[in-house]
């Protein structure tokens, strides 16, 4: 068991283990349905403007069920002004952190001047770091690059963290990639940069005071563990989203949570119905494919998972779909698991 005694810390409360803001992934019911598998491991939301905060639907953008806790609130923006008012109002919300965005690559963040660009400009961040911290009492966090374009060295990104601690943040959390703004999409800007590690881990040696946490390609319970040996927390992406039952045992592994009845995948899936059910009460434009989406990938690895996803994917769409179809299509994945455990008992009769 590997539980953190001060460091990876949001509150005076240590999370050696977050899951990643990733657009269109880490919405509301994707968090819903994560808070089943793991109570402790903190979330994140999709990063969301400052300008989308300040003029949009609020309730809409930023509204989460009590359960998603400890959730942080992700924000692209680089005006201190704007900035401060949009941690204020994840304050009131109830989040327990806000996060500003400094590792996204995409046009659109670009055009707006925050994202990876930022770390180009790092007494901007800084600036609204001082503004945020003044506006609220939650920890104000950074998530950023080890490098944009040229400026890649370690020592550029030493500079940056330098500078921006020094305003006040204690917690960072460092994609272990370099960002490419011009050359590369932002699905490649995740894969192609090689992954440099060493120069996390070698942070966290030159500022001990400081929470890093490494992102970044980490894709099991394992690679946790060992990255753990040299920073103080782990952010997860893209394998918790394909993956989800990798968190199953986050709680006792890296909480020290006792777990007399953990989760399975069958339980998990019949504990969101209720939840499918009062999504689709609200009205005919509540469409089922939202939250059962993210919910494609539970069997993932084990026998069964293809009928689960075509099934699901297949009947969601259909008229008049109610939350009874988990039942229907569990039933499905039971009859292949039962099939894949009869087919080894012939093969092998002393297996398990």
């Amino acid at each position: 068991m590997t539980v953190l005694p001060d460091h990876g810390q949001v509150n005076g409360v240590q999370y050696p283990v977050s899951i990643a803001p990733m657009m269109d992934w880490t919405d509301r019911h994707y968090r819903y349905f994560m808070r089943r598998i793991t109570r402790r491991t903190l979330l994140y939301t999709e990063m969301i403007t400052s300008h989308a905060i300040l003029r949009g639907d609020r309730d809409h953008l930023l509204g989460f069920h009590a359960c998603e806790h400890p959730i942080s609130l992700q924000i692209g923006g680089d005006n201190p002004v704007d900035m401060a008012e949009c941690a204020r109002i994840a304050q009131d919300y109830g989040y327990d952190e806000v996060n500003i965005n400094v590792g996204c690559p995409s046009d659109r963040v670009q055009s707006g001047r925050f994202g990876a660009c930022l770390m180009k400009r790092p007494a901007d961040v800084a600036a609204c770091v001082v503004a945020m911290q003044q506006a609220v009492s939650i920890p104000v966090t950074v998530k950023h690059r080890i490098g944009v374009d040229d400026l890649d060295r370690y020592e550029d990104m030493r500079t940056f963290v330098e500078i921006v601690s020094q305003a006040g943040a204690r917690r960072f959390s460092v994609h272990a990639r370099k960002a490419w703004l011009q050359g590369l999409s932002p699905k490649e800007n995740r894969t192609v940069p090689p992954l440099r590690y060493t120069d996390v881990y070698r942070l966290k040696e030159e500022f001990p005071d400081l929470t890093i946490e490494i992102n970044g390609g980490i894709k099991s319970r394992e690679d946790i563990q060992e990255h753990l040996k040299y920073v103080d927390a782990v952010m997860i992406g893209r394998a918790a989203y394909s993956n989800p039952f990798l968190f199953v045992d986050a709680d006792r592994q890296f909480y020290g949570e006792q777990q007399p009845h953990a989760p399975t995948r069958e339980s998990v899936a019949l504990e969101m119905m209720p939840y499918i059910d009062e999504w689709l009460a609200q009205g005919p434009k509540y469409r089922p494919f939202r939250v059962i989406r993210h919910m494609l990938n539970l069997f993932a690895g084990e026998p069964g998972t293809k009928a689960w996803k075509r099934q699901l994917t297949e009947r969601c769409h259909q008229p008049g779909v109610s939350a009874e179809v988990i039942k229907e299509v569990l039933e499905s994945v039971k009859a292949v698991k039962d099939r894949a455990r009869s087919d080894t008992y012939l093969t092998d009769p002393l297996a398990p």
